[in-house]
Protein backbone atom coordinates (compact mmCIF):
# COMPACT_ATOMS: atom_id res chain seq x y z
CA UNK A 1 0.00 0.00 0.00
CA UNK A 2 1.11 3.56 -0.73
CA UNK A 3 1.21 6.75 1.34
CA UNK A 4 -0.30 9.86 -0.22
CA UNK A 5 0.02 13.28 1.42
CA UNK A 6 -2.47 15.96 0.40
CA UNK A 7 -1.38 19.57 1.06
CA UNK A 8 -3.92 22.38 1.26
CA UNK A 9 -4.17 26.06 2.12
CA UNK A 10 -7.29 26.16 4.32
CA UNK A 11 -9.71 23.85 6.11
CA UNK A 12 -12.48 22.91 3.59
CA UNK A 13 -10.07 23.03 0.61
CA UNK A 14 -9.50 19.30 1.07
CA UNK A 15 -13.09 18.67 -0.09
CA UNK A 16 -13.13 20.71 -3.25
CA UNK A 17 -10.39 19.25 -5.45
CA UNK A 18 -9.23 16.11 -3.64
CA UNK A 19 -12.06 14.93 -1.38
CA UNK A 20 -13.17 12.13 -3.66
CA UNK A 21 -9.63 10.95 -4.32
CA UNK A 22 -8.79 10.85 -0.61
CA UNK A 23 -11.91 8.81 0.16
CA UNK A 24 -11.18 6.45 -2.73
CA UNK A 25 -7.57 5.94 -1.64
CA UNK A 26 -8.54 5.24 1.97
CA UNK A 27 -11.23 2.79 0.84
CA UNK A 28 -8.58 0.92 -1.17
CA UNK A 29 -6.38 0.61 1.93
CA UNK A 30 -3.80 3.30 1.21
CA UNK A 31 -2.53 5.62 3.93
CA UNK A 32 -3.64 9.21 3.44
CA UNK A 33 -2.31 12.25 5.28
CA UNK A 34 -3.81 15.75 5.23
CA UNK A 35 -1.63 18.80 5.81
CA UNK A 36 -3.16 22.27 5.94
CA UNK A 37 -0.98 25.37 5.86
CA UNK A 38 -3.34 27.76 7.65
CA UNK A 39 -6.01 27.58 10.32
CA UNK A 40 -8.48 29.24 7.95
CA UNK A 41 -8.94 32.32 10.15
CA UNK A 42 -8.12 35.83 8.99
CA UNK A 43 -9.04 37.20 12.42
CA UNK A 44 -8.03 36.26 15.96
CA UNK A 45 -10.03 33.50 17.69
CA UNK A 46 -10.61 32.31 21.24
CA UNK A 47 -9.30 28.98 22.49
CA UNK A 48 -6.28 26.80 21.86
CA UNK A 49 -7.52 25.21 18.62
CA UNK A 50 -9.06 27.24 15.80
CA UNK A 51 -12.72 26.33 15.21
CA UNK A 52 -12.06 25.63 11.54
CA UNK A 53 -9.25 23.23 12.44
CA UNK A 54 -11.68 21.26 14.62
CA UNK A 55 -13.99 21.03 11.61
CA UNK A 56 -11.02 19.99 9.47
CA UNK A 57 -10.32 17.05 11.78
CA UNK A 58 -13.95 15.90 11.60
CA UNK A 59 -13.90 16.15 7.81
CA UNK A 60 -10.67 14.15 7.67
CA UNK A 61 -12.20 11.39 9.79
CA UNK A 62 -15.07 11.03 7.34
CA UNK A 63 -12.65 10.85 4.40
CA UNK A 64 -10.72 8.06 6.12
CA UNK A 65 -7.55 10.12 6.60
CA UNK A 66 -4.93 8.56 8.88
CA UNK A 67 -3.09 11.70 10.01
CA UNK A 68 -3.85 15.42 10.08
CA UNK A 69 -1.28 18.22 10.48
CA UNK A 70 -1.37 22.04 10.54
CA UNK A 71 1.78 23.97 9.57
CA UNK A 72 0.91 26.77 11.98
CA UNK A 73 0.11 29.73 9.73
CA UNK A 74 -2.84 32.12 9.59
CA UNK A 75 -5.09 32.65 6.56
CA UNK A 76 -3.80 35.47 4.33
CA UNK A 77 -7.26 36.36 3.07
CA UNK A 78 -8.34 36.92 -0.52
CA UNK A 79 -8.59 40.29 -2.20
CA UNK A 80 -6.56 43.45 -2.60
CA UNK A 81 -5.92 44.00 1.12
CA UNK A 82 -3.34 41.94 3.01
CA UNK A 83 -4.05 42.55 6.69
CA UNK A 84 -1.38 42.64 9.42
CA UNK A 85 -0.50 39.35 11.07
CA UNK A 86 -2.76 38.43 14.00
CA UNK A 87 -1.06 38.17 17.41
CA UNK A 88 1.24 35.16 17.57
CA UNK A 89 0.44 33.96 14.04
CA UNK A 90 2.08 34.67 10.66
CA UNK A 91 -0.02 34.88 7.54
CA UNK A 92 1.00 32.10 5.17
CA UNK A 93 1.86 34.38 2.28
CA UNK A 94 4.25 36.35 4.52
CA UNK A 95 6.08 33.24 5.71
CA UNK A 96 9.39 32.22 4.18
CA UNK A 97 8.80 29.66 1.42
CA UNK A 98 11.88 27.78 2.58
CA UNK A 99 10.74 27.71 6.21
CA UNK A 100 7.26 26.47 5.29
CA UNK A 101 8.75 23.89 2.93
CA UNK A 102 10.98 22.60 5.74
CA UNK A 103 7.92 22.09 7.95
CA UNK A 104 6.13 20.19 5.22
CA UNK A 105 9.23 18.24 4.18
CA UNK A 106 9.62 16.92 7.73
CA UNK A 107 6.14 15.39 7.52
CA UNK A 108 6.77 14.05 4.02
CA UNK A 109 9.97 12.36 5.18
CA UNK A 110 8.33 10.91 8.29
CA UNK A 111 5.64 9.37 6.11
CA UNK A 112 8.00 8.05 3.40
CA UNK A 113 5.58 9.73 1.01
CA UNK A 114 4.98 8.13 -2.38
CA UNK A 115 2.86 10.93 -3.86
CA UNK A 116 2.27 14.53 -2.82
CA UNK A 117 -1.00 16.13 -3.90
CA UNK A 118 -0.49 19.90 -4.13
CA UNK A 119 -2.00 22.76 -6.20
CA UNK A 120 -1.38 24.01 -9.73
CA UNK A 121 0.88 27.03 -10.27
CA UNK A 122 -2.13 29.34 -10.68
CA UNK A 123 -3.44 28.37 -7.27
CA UNK A 124 -6.72 27.38 -8.91
CA UNK A 125 -8.69 30.62 -9.03
CA UNK A 126 -5.68 32.61 -7.80
CA UNK A 127 -6.02 32.85 -4.01
CA UNK A 128 -2.63 34.02 -2.72
CA UNK A 129 -2.46 31.14 -0.21
CA UNK A 130 -3.21 28.60 -2.95
CA UNK A 131 -0.38 29.94 -5.09
CA UNK A 132 1.90 29.68 -2.07
CA UNK A 133 0.82 26.04 -1.56
CA UNK A 134 2.14 25.25 -5.03
CA UNK A 135 5.46 26.96 -4.30
CA UNK A 136 5.90 25.37 -0.87
CA UNK A 137 4.73 21.95 -2.02
CA UNK A 138 7.16 21.82 -4.94
CA UNK A 139 10.12 22.80 -2.76
CA UNK A 140 9.15 20.47 0.09
CA UNK A 141 8.89 17.52 -2.29
CA UNK A 142 12.44 18.19 -3.49
CA UNK A 143 13.75 18.52 0.05
CA UNK A 144 12.11 15.25 1.14
CA UNK A 145 12.83 13.34 -2.06
CA UNK A 146 9.18 12.66 -2.85
CA UNK A 147 9.20 10.90 -6.23
CA UNK A 148 5.93 12.30 -7.60
CA UNK A 149 3.89 15.50 -7.25
CA UNK A 150 0.37 15.71 -8.65
CA UNK A 151 -1.19 19.17 -8.67
CA UNK A 152 -4.90 19.20 -7.93
CA UNK A 153 -6.67 21.33 -10.50
CA UNK A 154 -9.61 21.42 -12.93
CA UNK A 155 -10.01 22.14 -16.64
CA UNK A 156 -9.75 25.87 -17.22
CA UNK A 157 -12.22 25.60 -20.10
CA UNK A 158 -14.87 24.16 -17.78
CA UNK A 159 -14.76 27.15 -15.44
CA UNK A 160 -14.65 29.62 -18.32
CA UNK A 161 -17.90 28.10 -19.57
CA UNK A 162 -19.55 27.95 -16.13
CA UNK A 163 -18.73 31.57 -15.29
CA UNK A 164 -19.77 33.02 -18.64
CA UNK A 165 -23.27 33.98 -17.42
CA UNK A 166 -21.75 35.90 -14.49
CA UNK A 167 -20.10 38.27 -16.96
CA UNK A 168 -23.52 39.27 -18.22
CA UNK A 169 -24.17 40.78 -14.78
CA UNK A 170 -20.88 42.67 -14.65
CA UNK A 171 -18.82 40.25 -12.56
CA UNK A 172 -15.11 40.05 -13.32
CA UNK A 173 -14.41 36.35 -13.88
CA UNK A 174 -10.92 36.77 -15.32
CA UNK A 175 -9.14 35.09 -12.40
CA UNK A 176 -11.32 31.99 -12.68
CA UNK A 177 -11.45 31.70 -16.46
CA UNK A 178 -7.66 32.19 -16.71
CA UNK A 179 -6.85 30.05 -13.67
CA UNK A 180 -6.59 26.34 -13.02
CA UNK A 181 -5.05 24.28 -15.86
CA UNK A 182 -5.67 23.97 -19.59
CA UNK A 183 -7.41 20.69 -20.37
CA UNK A 184 -4.52 19.68 -22.66
CA UNK A 185 -2.12 19.80 -19.68
CA UNK A 186 -4.15 17.63 -17.30
CA UNK A 187 -2.50 14.24 -16.81
CA UNK A 188 -5.02 12.47 -14.56
CA UNK A 189 -8.80 12.41 -14.30
CA UNK A 190 -10.03 10.23 -11.44
CA UNK A 191 -13.59 8.89 -11.31
CA UNK A 192 -14.78 9.53 -7.75
CA UNK A 193 -18.53 9.76 -8.30
CA UNK A 194 -19.16 6.83 -5.95
CA UNK A 195 -17.70 8.88 -3.10
CA UNK A 196 -19.95 11.93 -3.53
CA UNK A 197 -22.06 11.16 -0.40
CA UNK A 198 -18.91 10.80 1.71
CA UNK A 199 -17.57 14.01 0.24
CA UNK A 200 -20.78 15.90 1.00
CA UNK A 201 -20.82 14.55 4.55
CA UNK A 202 -17.25 15.80 5.01
CA UNK A 203 -18.23 19.19 3.59
CA UNK A 204 -21.08 19.42 6.09
CA UNK A 205 -18.54 19.45 8.93
CA UNK A 206 -17.28 22.88 7.84
CA UNK A 207 -20.13 24.76 9.48
CA UNK A 208 -18.12 27.95 9.99
CA UNK A 209 -17.88 28.43 6.23
CA UNK A 210 -21.28 27.01 5.31
CA UNK A 211 -23.05 29.31 7.76
CA UNK A 212 -20.85 32.30 6.99
CA UNK A 213 -22.98 33.63 4.16
CA UNK A 214 -20.17 34.03 1.62
CA UNK A 215 -20.09 32.99 -2.03
CA UNK A 216 -18.72 29.54 -1.21
CA UNK A 217 -21.54 29.00 1.30
CA UNK A 218 -24.15 29.89 -1.31
CA UNK A 219 -22.67 27.54 -3.92
CA UNK A 220 -22.27 24.72 -1.41
CA UNK A 221 -25.83 25.24 -0.23
CA UNK A 222 -27.14 24.74 -3.76
CA UNK A 223 -25.08 21.58 -4.28
CA UNK A 224 -26.18 20.12 -0.91
CA UNK A 225 -29.84 20.47 -1.90
CA UNK A 226 -29.36 18.60 -5.18
CA UNK A 227 -30.47 14.92 -5.20
CA UNK A 228 -27.65 12.46 -4.50
CA UNK A 229 -27.53 10.95 -8.03
CA UNK A 230 -27.06 14.44 -9.47
CA UNK A 231 -24.39 15.25 -6.88
CA UNK A 232 -22.52 12.14 -8.01
CA UNK A 233 -22.51 13.48 -11.57
CA UNK A 234 -21.38 16.97 -10.56
CA UNK A 235 -18.67 15.62 -8.26
CA UNK A 236 -17.65 12.73 -10.47
CA UNK A 237 -14.12 13.82 -11.34
CA UNK A 238 -10.96 14.93 -9.57
CA UNK A 239 -8.29 16.31 -11.93
CA UNK A 240 -4.51 16.47 -11.54
CA UNK A 241 -1.52 17.71 -13.51
CA UNK A 242 1.67 15.83 -12.68
CA UNK A 243 4.84 17.89 -12.46
CA UNK A 244 7.19 17.27 -15.38
CA UNK A 245 4.79 15.32 -17.59
CA UNK A 246 2.56 15.93 -20.57
CA UNK A 247 -1.03 14.81 -20.81
CA UNK A 248 -1.15 11.40 -22.53
CA UNK A 249 -2.21 11.46 -26.18
CA UNK A 250 -5.07 9.09 -25.40
CA UNK A 251 -6.38 11.38 -22.68
CA UNK A 252 -5.84 11.74 -18.92
CA UNK A 253 -4.98 8.65 -16.90
CA UNK A 254 -7.61 7.24 -14.54
CA UNK A 255 -5.32 6.13 -11.70
CA UNK A 256 -2.93 8.40 -9.78
CA UNK A 257 -0.51 5.49 -9.39
CA UNK A 258 -0.06 5.32 -13.16
CA UNK A 259 2.57 7.76 -14.40
CA UNK A 260 2.53 9.42 -17.83
CA UNK A 261 5.34 8.40 -20.16
CA UNK A 262 5.94 11.68 -22.02
CA UNK A 263 7.95 14.23 -20.06
CA UNK A 264 7.67 17.95 -20.66
CA UNK A 265 10.55 19.72 -22.37
CA UNK A 266 13.16 21.02 -19.95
Amino acid sequence: MATVVSFHAHPDDEIILTGGTLAKLAHAGHRTVLVVATDGHVEQFDGALAPRLREFHRSADILGVSRVEHLGYADSGHGSILYPDPPGRTRFVRASVDEAAERLAEILAQEHTDILLSYDRNGGYGHRDHVRVHEVGALAAKKAGVPRVLNATAPRELFARLTRPARWFGYDTTAISNGFTARADITHRIDVGAYAPQRMNALAQHRSVLEGGGRFARIAGVVRRIPTPVQARILRWDWFAEDGFQSPAAGPLDDIFTQPTAQTAR
